[in-house]
């Protein structure tokens, strides 16, 4: 077992500690109506903001005859499992919704998950590394199942860099020095833009770092937010802010993707998720872009933006329809191949099952990025994500604190308004927080 698989492990063990978990929050059981009598198939509703959804879903109705899947996309971020969250409470939740990792802990103590294990607790084990296993799997239950993995990468235009003399920084000390490069060659161009409005990168990048925003002693919580490393990387950004070395767009706003369409931004800090979403968003750049690692501290290292699974939200009364769903999302050829295959809005997620990567890799159109191979790189960066991190079971509310401060006074207000909410949230809720 990897050192990462191994962290991951121990850290998975210490969260259901102090979770508490899983003894109170069983998240209800999967009911009894996956067989209609009336000989028509089950009905399920599937919930998310992924790319691909579209054509996965046309793919799997087409050749499943017991089963219909009803689509609904819903925002992403915050806003999203605010939504997913407020169905739950209503009785009117979907069945199939996405859960990136970030928010399996907070969604299965908080009752709003059905335990999968019985369904697909035996596939988990079977299809996926222990690293990932462990971001689905507390106190020995299986509560989502994974689909893809998300270690940064680095997106930057090539024309647009051999323009200005630009080489590709490999560290952020060599970003700093080609921000300010190309400020001076045209001040209505920066090399990138840092977004205030999403909490999910800062936590990356304070993970890339060797931030620990959650740790636990025993069976209580101890929150970094404003940990050391997580502070130099809001006071980095800031100052790069501050200097007017980098824009600050809201994340995945027309604005943002209108400075990379027209050359304002020369590149961004993304996943291999980003791709996709590219091809569709500037298909004129055809072949002027290109990814690398991101840069680093100085050594080989990537947090993971993102990464999603899968679950079935309390409520269901077709769990055992919902997991047949979800197997054939995330470990069946036809299921991502069907993903990748969405003309509309095409997924280049790398699947977390590594005998889906081929698949993925096979059909993804390589042309967009100049002819590289993008899940090759994508791989090869998973082995450098950190090892030890762990997520908090307040993170929506943790996620939303930094996101309103970090908007009024920067990234290090930020993650001070974070540490305070991961406090408080701890006690609210009746868990213990480390002295």
């Amino acid at each position: 077992m990897s050192r990462t698989s191994r962290s991951f492990r121990t850290a998975a063990i210490a969260v259901v500690a102090a979770l508490g978990l899983l003894a109170t929050a069983c998240g209800g059981d999967g009911g009894s109506t996956d067989s209609a009598s009336d000989g028509k198939p089950v009905t399920i509703k599937y919930w998310t903001w992924t790319l691909g959804a579209k054509s996965t879903v046309e793919a799997f109705n087409r050749t499943h005859k017991d089963i219909k899947v009803e689509f609904t996309e819903i925002p992403s971020s915050t806003e999203g499992y605010s939504k997913l969250a407020n169905a739950v409470k209503a009785g009117n939740a979907p069945d199939v919704a996405t859960i990136e990792y970030q928010m399996v802990p907070e969604f299965a103590s908080q009752g709003n998950l059905i335990d999968l294990t019985d369904y697909a607790g035996k596939t988990v084990k079977s299809k996926f590394p222990a690293s990932v296993q462990s971001l689905v799997t507390f106190g020995g239950r299986t509560w989502t199942v994974p689909y893809d993995v998300a270690p940064q990468l680095y997106y930057y235009r090539t024309d647009l860099f051999k323009k200005y003399g630009i080489e590709v920084p490999k560290t952020w000390a060599e970003f700093t020095t080609a921000a300010a490069a190309v400020k001076k060659a045209d001040k209505n161009v920066r090399l990138a833009s840092m977004p205030k409005s999403d909490p999910a990168l800062l936590a990356a990048l304070s993970w890339q770092a060797g931030g620990k925003w959650f740790t636990t002693e025993g069976d209580a919580w101890k929150p970094g937010v404003d940990d050391a490393p997580s502070k130099k990387v809001a006071a980095y950004w800031d100052r790069l802010i501050k200097d007017d070395l980098v824009q600050s767009f809201t994340a995945y706003s027309p604005e943002e993707t209108k400075a990379r369409a027209s050359g304002r931004t020369l590149s961004f800090l993304g996943a291999s998720w980003s791709a996709g979403g590219m091809k569709t968003a500037m298909p004129d750049l055809k072949g002027k872009w290109a990814v690398a690692p991101l840069p680093n501290w100085g050594t080989a290292a990537s947090g993971n933006y993102g990464g999603t699974s899968y679950g079935v939200l309390k409520g269901s009364r077709h769990t055992e329809a919902a997991a047949e769903f979800i197997e054939w999302l995330t470990t069946n050829r036809a299921g991502v191949e069907a993903r990748l295959a969405d003309l509309e809005s095409p997924s280049s997620a790398l699947p977390a099952d590594p005998q889906m990567r081929p698949v993925a890799a096979a059909k993804f159109d390589t042309a967009y990025l100049g002819g590289q191979d993008l899940y090759k790189l994508a791989s090869e960066q998973v082995d450098t994500i950190v090892p030890g991190w762990t997520w908090g079971p307040n993170q929506l509310d943790v996620y939303t604190a930094v996101q309103d401060a970090t908007a009024k006074s920067g990234f290090g207000g930020g993650v001070t308004a974070g540490q305070r909410k991961a406090e408080s949230g701890i006690t609210e809720r009746g868990l213990k927080l480390a002295r």
